[in-house]
């Protein structure tokens, strides 16, 4: 049986569409950071499951979940209701091209993430091996609305020199409103934070998001002379493509 039944421990709302949760940890489920499984909830008997990336860190006793809340999506309708105590299923396999195994290790590693898409970039910067292959790491996180700018309070207040945490939100007022995407193409990005432009002999990146992102992104890549990692070899950058599973 490769799914196993867990227990919700706690739920936080993040906004009216977006919202973490922690689920009791599968004997002998064993992950990298950065990497998905497929979670789901059974309904009138038939396991509905969609593949979520993991946020927290590998050492820990549980698993933790960010989701998005699609209100007619077939699963994340009914899992925005649930509650401590709850049950969900947790596949026992994970996988994914957002692990530290995926790029060589360079001078800046850039994360771009829109929306939900952030969560394996919280679980890479919560464990200090990144910052130990990396001299500087910015982690981008553009949304619609502030509120959605989960784990925002945790990143900002994250004890570490090399970490470079950039909210941007795209359809209300503050102080950076320009898609990530938009900032790391133009070189404002690296430009405001007084980085030298992205170079792909020295640097890397870590795409997830909505699709049309990491289509673009991965055009953008491509064209100015970055390699993709390829499960055969090691580039200088990286998508998830499972991401577009997050929704429904």
């Amino acid at each position: 049986m490769p799914y196993s039944e867990q227990t919700v421990q706690w739920v936080r709302p993040w906004s009216d569409k977006t919202f973490s949760f922690t689920v009791t940890r599968p004997q002998d489920f064993s992950f990298a950071n950065g990497e998905f499984v497929t979670i789901g909830l059974k309904q009138e008997g038939k396991l509905v499951a969609r593949a979520y990336s993991i946020v927290s860190t590998a050492d820990r006793d549980y698993l933790e979940f960010l989701s998005i809340h699609v209100p007619d999506g077939p699963l994340t309708s009914q899992l925005s209701q649930i509650k401590p105590g709850d049950r969900v299923w947790i596949n026992n396999k994970t996988t994914g091209t957002l692990t530290l195994d995926h790029v060589s290790p360079g001078r800046v590693l850039y994360m771009l993430a829109t929306g939900t898409g952030v969560a394996p970039f919280v679980s890479l910067v919560r464990d200090p091996a990144i910052f130990a292959r990396f001299e500087t790491v910015v982690l981008v996180h553009s949304v619609r609305t502030a509120a959605e700018l989960a784990y925002r309070e945790e990143l900002e207040a994250m004890d570490q020199p090399q970490l470079h945490y950039v909210p941007t939100v795209t359809r209300e007022p503050f102080p950076t409103t320009e898609r990530g995407s938009e900032l790391f193409r133009s070189g404002l990005l690296s430009q405001r934070l007084g980085l030298p432009p992205p170079d792909p002999e020295q640097d890397r990146v870590m795409i997830c998001g909505n699709p049309q992102m990491t289509r673009e992104m991965t055009r953008f890549l491509k064209d100015t002379g970055w390699t993709l990692t390829t499960p055969r070899g090691l580039g200088n950058f990286t998508t998830e493509v499972a991401f577009v599973l997050h929704h429904g």
